[in-house]
């Protein structure tokens, strides 16, 4: 499963120049099979010191850590949803995506101008957001077209339902608000899921300020140096970790913001690790036992049987896998079990 995260904002917020970043920190494609990049696309690996320290412990031949797709889409400008800019063609790759992760400039520069002539982001935010509501607004309003026309006639009961979900969320919008902001039980979200609303995706906010801002925390969302960001890509090693002391940062923003998109997803991880390979796999929060052994291979779902299961840090602590069951750490769980972030797992199946 390939979980995509779309990058907008205004034009001049240094949307660019952080996906130019996150390109340095692009995958070896050959690792993934079917995985086609194309220009305006980086899938990039989720950092995990877990993996990192299972891997060392097992002396894995390969280390393969789970991945997530960036998309980087063109400057949104005031009046796209009624066609300015790229208008449409921006609002249809939008809809593809899994979580919209929104850059606003809070970074001062004379040179870089501002589409609107001042760094003002609230305001920035209320446009992107607008346009996103716009959008979604006339969508809706087709879709009850659509509905109010069949319910003039005989309909199944499930027209009456989903006409009383698209009136809720046509109410929000009207009123300036995102459609994540509707209440909606599990059956409402999935009768309008074709429809791709924008405003109803995760969405994260990145706030692209000036370096020395840094420390300075976003309630809502991350605070990111862009600029810093594509030098700190430029090096690996030793040169990384000596500028990273110099400048007293522990993790680059960038591996902060490849593991927050992942979080707005709902996402997990589980892993899996011995001598020829460790290795982290992505299912979603709240997946079961035989869930997660289905995204190895559908065969491991069918069959399942079992899983041996530790956490992370209790294996590491252990010294390994070997350790782990002479001190009766690993314990087996059944069909209903819920898997946690961080679980080690073995799969029992029958052939």
């Amino acid at each position: 499963m390939s979980f995509s995260i779309g990058i907008v904002g205004l034009p001049n917020v240094g949307k660019s120049t952080l996906f130019k970043a996150l390109t340095k920190k692009q995958v070896d494609a050959s690792n993934y099979p079917f995985c086609t990049i194309e220009p305006n696309v980086v899938v990039v690996a989720v950092p995990d010191t877990r993996l990192d320290a299972l891997s060392k412990i097992h002396q894995s031949q390969k280390t393969i850590y789970t991945t997530i797709e960036f998309v980087d889409i063109a400057g949104l400008v005031k009046g796209a949803s009624q066609g300015e800019g790229l208008g449409n063609k921006f609002l249809s790759n939008i809809r593809e995506v899994d979580a919209i992760l929104q850059v606003v400039r809070r970074f001062n520069d004379p040179n870089v101008t501002h589409v609107h002539g001042e760094i003002n982001p609230q305001s920035d935010r209320e446009v992107i957001n607008l346009e996103l509501i716009m959008a979604d607004l006339e969508t809706i309003n087709k879709a009850l077209e659509k509905v109010n026309s069949q319910i003039k006639g005989p309909h199944d009961k499930e027209i009456d339902k989903l006409k009383t979900v698209l009136d809720k969320i046509k109410d929000t919008l009207e009123n300036n608000q995102l459609a994540s902001e509707v209440d909606l039980n599990e059956d409402e979200r999935f009768s309008i899921k074709s429809y791709s609303l924008l405003t109803i995706k995760p969405m994260l906010y990145v706030y692209n300020v000036d370096e020395d801002e840094l420390d300075d925390k976003a309630v809502d969302g991350l605070t990111i140096c862009a600029k810093l960001e594509s030098e700190l890509a430029e090096l690996e090693g030793d040169d990384l970790q000596e500028y990273m002391n110099e400048l007293e940062i522990k993790d680059t923003g960038l591996n902060k913001l490849i593991k927050e998109s992942y979080q707005i997803l709902n996402l997990i991880t589980f892993l899996t690790s011995g001598p020829q390979e460790s290795r982290a796999w992505t299912i979603e929060k709240g997946s079961s036992a035989p869930q997660a052994a289905g995204k190895i291979h559908t065969d491991f779902e069918e069959g399942f049987i079992r899983a041996e299961v530790i956490d992370w840090q209790d294996l590491l602590n252990a010294g390994g896998e070997v350790q782990a069951k002479e001190k009766g750490l690993i314990r087996l769980e059944g069909k209903e079990y819920i898997v946690q972030d961080g679980d080690v797992m073995v799969f029992r199946f029958a052939n």
